[in-house]
């Protein structure tokens, strides 16, 4: 078993219902336990800010998956829940990324990782820090890489990690 950290987000529909569902859906695997979840939070679109305001959350998981099997499992999610790859940092309705795997390091064609845009982003670093204020981002932890970013308008919309539950 590998612990490993997924981003959550997306901007389309009833977002809350779908990262819900689909933490849901992945905590009944056998193979995959979620072990902690982030509040949410509400952050302004980035790359394209034409859009409407995106939701992001982190989940910590436990899982028997290899990282590849992961990064399949994350997308035939969000194709479950409709979506659809088109516009580079458009609309979605549920987008999942695999942030960090069992702190390994891991270079191939569909998957790098740690993500390696991760630590410029304060979408994933805020709920991040949720999770693991002192994660390592490569001699930064995620609080101090946050605090060297702008992360002007995210804001919280949930009190706990516990929203998927309810």
């Amino acid at each position: 078993m590998a612990t490993a950290i997924i981003a959550l987000g997306g901007n389309v529909g009833d977002v809350p219902a779908a990262m819900a569902s689909a933490l849901k859906t992945f905590d009944a695997r056998e193979d995959l336990d979620v072990l902690s979840v982030s509040r949410l939070y509400s952050t302004p679109p980035w790359g394209k800010t034409d859009q409407p305001d995106f939701i992001n959350a982190c989940a910590l998981v436990e899982t028997a998956l290899e990282p590849i099997a992961l990064l399949d499992l994350c997308l035939q999610t969000e194709r479950v829940y409709g979506r659809e790859r088109g516009e580079r940092w458009g609309p979605r309705t549920l987008d999942l990324d695999v942030i960090d795997y069992g702190r390994r390091t891991i270079a191939k064609d569909r998957l790098e990782l740690p993500h390696p845009r991760a630590k410029d982003r304060a979408f994933v670093l805020r709920p991040l820090a949720d999770l693991d204020p002192e994660f390592d981002l490569g001699g930064e932890t995620a609080t101090e890489r946050l605090a060297a970013l702008a992360d002007e308008g995210i804001r919280a919309i949930s009190e706990d990690g516990e929203w998927w539950r309810r």
